[in-house]
């Protein structure tokens, strides 16, 4: 499982990282970022949570 984030649709409002840290990080200006781009099975309902939690739907799991 996969995890990409379109920057160009990031607009920080960090709700990725409040329902998965395990998952998502932030960068020094609040934009999502991947812990790591290949998510571990046991993290893949983190991660599409994560996913959903998106506004501008910026994150992609697949």
């Amino acid at each position: 499982m996969r995890i990409t984030i379109d920057t160009a649709k990031c607009s920080g409002h960090a709700r990725c990282w409040a329902t998965a840290p395990e998952v998502f990080d932030l960068d020094d200006n609040g934009y999502a970022l991947p812990v790591s781009q290949e998510v571990p099975a046991d993290r893949e309902a983190a991660a599409r949570a994560g996913e959903r939690a998106c506004p501008e739907r910026a994150i992609t799991v697949e």
